[in-house]
């Protein structure tokens, strides 16, 4: 912050400013003082910026907010700072955040003027409340509703302090007819908008009628500012409520840092100046009232508070201010300059869709081909080598898992079952062929739904990752996004299609014939044909016969029901043998085709397959052609067209505050 104010003033003239701001006196009268002149170009500039809305670039400015319960005096206490008549009435009075700018000008014709909705009306003494009620019918309505639409009124009149205050609607808990059920919650969240920035000064409205600490402007104040740093009080309608008014505002029971200013509002048909008059008189004769410290009691008292509070206020942020104007224009360039330029011509539209596709490619092979993550380093949904790798274990185990691999199921009960309807006149201790491949066809039958399943999985992720890329690389340009997005489902439909149908090609080869060259077929094959002899002899002569054979490699098989069919137990024994053999085989090959076949899919889809789609779908009837490139996506020309007018409003801005900056230096020296 303080880098930031020396780059602009040199350093020690905010120190200055506070100093000088400091050592003005506290007068009771009259409201304005020599003091406005050197206020006044702070407040013009804030005012200025607050014009600007550089409130929503979420840049908080010194703020003077008034707040208080339902019938607290706080129109009252508004209208003795102004010298004019507000709205008055029963039920809610200010339905709109009412932005007072007060001037003091030296002309005797006071200038009165309102701005809303894009408007600027001229109003004057005699017509400024009816003005203001029809001003806010229009910006809120002609019920009794609320609207968080502000309301500027400004004031140039004679003798009025300089000073800007939002007045807020006054709290009420109980809705009268008209207003909606919640208008509490409402009000307490416009209030709580404005009076939560450490940059907001609190005008709490009390009226001495009441006890401080049951006040809900209190409890709202209180919420955001804990010790009252930034809280001043004015307490209204004392004539009404003399006794224990002295010890309320020195006692200070609700934590008012900024302290307290008692006042008597005019009553009925009273002018100003005899309104005024007559609270001197109250506070200098009454019996009660007297006692109290007149540096903190009378409408003027409460002006020249308000003025140095305002002024402090503004010295001490403007620096933080400066910074943070500047650091938001610069993030704002920043992300301008991100945005793709506007593309004039058909050239400039073709170069950048090379670009484009170019650039989605080469991100797609980083991590559906070569594992490299940096562009999605957070995101392990991305990581896609590492992710396609676990789904073929998954793949894998599952194939394994199946019941059909299970080798001690049933032992030897189907091949028994086979072998006794494959049998034929023909030489005996042929093993038939037929027998082993209506198994083999049996047991891929079982397990052909789970490597489609696997493509229809594999093929999903794929597209959501393939999607993911191209819409974040085309995000710019809506017509080329819409293409890719139509493309990309297109081209992995036809991915999905083309992977299944070969798979299913793949489940029939292994249906329609048995062959390997693979040696560990035969070995394994003799690995456990080598238990047979003692197997057929444990079963069919151990005078124990036992149910349970342990079979090395197999493990424990039920052989009971097997001495029953001893003419066939030797081929039977030998047709497991050979299965069991064969289909891990099977199994491996159903695996290794499926990360080969994966591996050429992806390349070609990368390489090959998907810019040409692309290419085609917006070149096809829906596309529109490469033309349609030069036409900007609704969110970019919104995007666009808002950096533009925050950067605008900013360099006003900045040039607005290097004023401030110019004022705080010359009132220091």
């Amino acid at each position: 912050m303080e880098s930031s104010y020396s780059v602009l003033n040199g350093e020690g003239s905010l120190a200055m400013v506070q100093a000088g701001l400091d050592a003005v006196p506290l007068k009771c009268a009259p409201i304005v003082s020599s003091y406005n002149d050197k206020i006044r170009p702070l407040l013009d500039a804030v005012d200025k910026l607050r014009s600007l809305k550089v409130m929503d670039e979420g840049i908080q400015l010194p703020t003077i907010v008034v707040v208080g319960d339902q019938s607290s005096g706080k129109s009252s206490v508004l209208e003795s700072l102004a010298g004019i008549s507000l709205p008055r009435g029963q039920g809610i009075c200010t339905r709109v955040p009412l932005i007072m700018r007060l001037e003091h000008h030296s002309s005797p014709q006071p200038e009165l003027s309102l701005e809303y909705n894009g408007r600027v009306d001229r109003t004057d003494e005699d017509n400024i409340a009816k003005d203001i009620v029809k001003a806010t019918n229009s910006i809120a309505g002609g019920g009794k509703g609320i609207s968080n639409t502000p309301l500027t009124l400004l004031v140039k009149k004679n003798g009025v302090p300089d000073l800007t205050m939002v007045d807020l609607p006054g709290i009420t808990r109980v809705p009268v007819h008209g207003q909606p059920e919640n208008i509490y919650d409402q009000i307490k969240d416009m209030i709580m908008e404005y009076i939560k920035p450490e940059e907001s000064i609190i005008l709490n409205v009390l009226s001495a009628t009441v006890d401080f600490t049951t006040c809900e402007s209190i409890r709202m104040s209180q919420s955001v500012d804990k010790t009252g740093e930034r809280t001043l009080a004015v307490v209204t309608k004392v004539d009404k409520s003399p006794e224990g008014l002295l010890e309320k505002v020195t006692g200070d029971d609700v934590n008012i840092g900024l302290g307290y200013v008692c006042v008597r509002n005019r009553i009925g048909d009273e002018t100003y100046e005899e309104a005024a008059a007559m609270a001197h008189e109250l506070f200098q004769t009454h019996p009660l009232l007297s006692k109290i410290d007149k540096s903190i009691v009378g409408i003027p008292v409460l002006a020249q508070k308000l003025v140095q509070i305002q002024a402090n206020s503004i010295a001490r942020n403007i620096p933080d201010i400066v910074k943070k104007i500047n650091d938001r224009l610069n993030f704002c360039i920043m992300e301008l300059n991100k945005m793709p330029k506007s593309l004039s011509s058909v050239p400039q539209a073709m170069t950048a869709f090379m670009q484009i596709i170019g650039l989605a490619k080469e991100s797609l092979r980083k991590i559906l081909l070569r594992g490299e993550f940096e562009e999605y380093a957070e995101d392990n949904r991305m990581h896609c080598t590492a992710r396609l790798f676990e789904m073929l274990n998954q793949y894998s185990d599952e194939l394994h898992r199946c019941a059909e691999t299970d080798a001690k199921s049933n032992f030897l009960m189907e091949e028994i079952k086979i072998l006794e309807e494959a049998k034929g006149i023909s030489l005996p201790n042929f093993l038939p062929r037929n027998a082993f491949l209506i198994i083999l066809q049996g047991k891929v039958n079982e397990i052909s739904s789970i490597p489609i399943a696997f493509e229809e999985k594999v093929w999903n992720y794929i597209e959501e990752v393939v999607i993911s890329v191209l819409m974040h690389y085309t995000d710019n340009y809506h017509q080329l996004q819409l293409s890719a997005r139509r493309a990309g489902h297109s081209l992995m439909a036809k991915m999905k299609e083309r992977s299944i149908k070969w798979v299913l090609e793949l489940v029939e080869m292994e249906k329609l014939t048995d062959y390997t060259c693979d040696g560990d077929y035969v070995s394994e094959w003799n690995k456990l044909m080598a238990s047979q002899n003692e197997f057929i002899q444990v079963v069919l002569t151990d005078e124990k016969k036992p149910s349970i054979v342990d079979i090395e490699g197999i493990g424990e098989v039920e052989v009971g029901v097997l001495r029953k069919y001893p003419h066939v137990l030797a081929q039977a024994y030998d047709l497991k043998m050979r299965m069991i053999a064969y289909w891990k085989v099977v199994l491996r090959r159903l695996v290794d085709s499926m990360a080969l076949h994966l591996q050429l899919s992806v390349f070609d889809l990368v390489n090959k397959e998907m810019e040409a789609e692309i290419v085609n779908e917006l070149m096809g009837p829906y596309g529109g052609g490469i033309e349609r490139m030069l036409e900007e996506s609704p969110a970019v020309a919104v995007k666009r067209e808002k950096l533009n007018k925050s950067i605008k409003k900013l360099r006003d801005s900045k040039e607005v505050v290097a004023k401030i900056m110019d004022s705080i230096t010359t009132y220091g020296d």
